[in-house]
């Protein structure tokens, strides 16, 4: 049986909800993230602070196998985790030092 055209325009506008809901999820945990690492102290244009966003999304997007097998990526990322835990778990004094 064929679904009217009502029901399918529901369904279209539930799905619509429930994708900007989870854009507005993935955008928050992203801009928590970048605020930790410090973006949010730059001035920076948008359209270039996408650009870098977009080199370091074809990074991760390029496989496991070329995360894990670059020694450059993964001394980046066990330095990036180093500090992370370091900060929260310490009094923060790094940051405060830099500012």
């Amino acid at each position: 049986m064929k679904k009217p055209s009502s029901k399918i325009r529901e369904e279209i506008a539930k799905l619509q909800d429930q994708l900007k809901a989870a854009e507005t999820r993935e955008a928050e945990r992203i801009g928590r993230i970048a605020l930790r690492a410090g973006l949010g102290e730059f001035e920076i244009d948008e359209s270039e602070l996408q650009a870098a966003l977009e080199e370091l999304a074809k990074r991760f997007r390029s496989g496991p196998t070329a995360q894990s097998s670059g020694q450059n990526g993964k001394g980046r990322g066990s330095t990036g985790a180093g500090q992370a835990s370091a900060n929260p778990a310490g009094e923060a004094p790094g940051s405060l030092g830099e500012a």
